[in-house]
């Protein structure tokens, strides 16, 4: 059976193949520079977990946004009705759980490595590690933080109403469907910066 015929498959079949890219490399004796294997996982982790937060956040913003409005002007052409009732539950599933993973198995790599309260004080505390580290990467752990908060707890209730799972009267929807817009717009400014310091204190900042 090929695979790629389904989701299940695919992610096996590509984290079977990471697998083997990673035995290869180590029978090469190359080195992981001092990650060990654990940190190296939450790592991994993170960053799928990430991308697939983010890479949603930056579909419903760049494409379904716009695509549901120009279906409701449009009155000749097909609604939007399939986008809500098929596709954006799905999305906003993977959305809010991928969100969650993001941030959990960040703050668990961060008490791996014993950095919790260096990043989540900026690097304000004396003796509490590299203050740089703390400082860039801190600015990253709160925007994510702030990010997972509202998700959770403002777009993911606003979407229930909008969507239809829980009940609301069409001022509620209409209210409900703003708020999600606006705090949607809200985490995709503050992803911005929020990479940039992510990235930036694993690689260098660009300034």
């Amino acid at each position: 059976m090929n695979p790629l015929n389904t989701l299940t498959g695919t992610l096996v079949g590509g984290l079977v193949l990471s697998l083997i890219i990673m035995a290869i490399a180590a029978g090469t004796g190359s080195s992981m520079g001092g990650v060990d294997a654990v940190n190296a996982f939450l790592i991994w982790l993170h960053v799928f977990a990430g991308i697939t937060w983010i890479g949603l956040l930056y579909y419903f913003n760049f494409v379904q946004v716009q695509a549901l409005s120009d279906a409701a002007s449009d009155d000749e052409g097909p609604s939007g009705a399939a986008i809500t009732r098929y596709v954006a539950p799905r999305a906003l599933w993977w959305f809010r759980w991928a969100a969650l993973v993001t941030w959990l198995a960040g703050f668990t790599f961060l008490l791996h490595t014993q950095n919790t309260i260096n990043v989540f004080t900026l690097g304000l505390v004396p003796g509490g590690g590299d203050a740089m580290y703390g400082l860039t990467l801190g600015v990253g752990a709160w925007l994510g933080s702030i990010m997972l908060f509202n998700v959770w707890m403002v777009i993911w209730p606003n979407q229930k109403k909008v969507l239809g799972m829980v009940e609301a009267s069409a001022e509620e929807i209409n209210k409900a469907r703003r708020t999600a817009f606006v705090f949607s717009r809200t985490n995709t400014l503050l992803s911005i910066p929020m990479l940039a310091s992510m990235v930036g204190a694993g690689h260098g900042m660009m300034f």
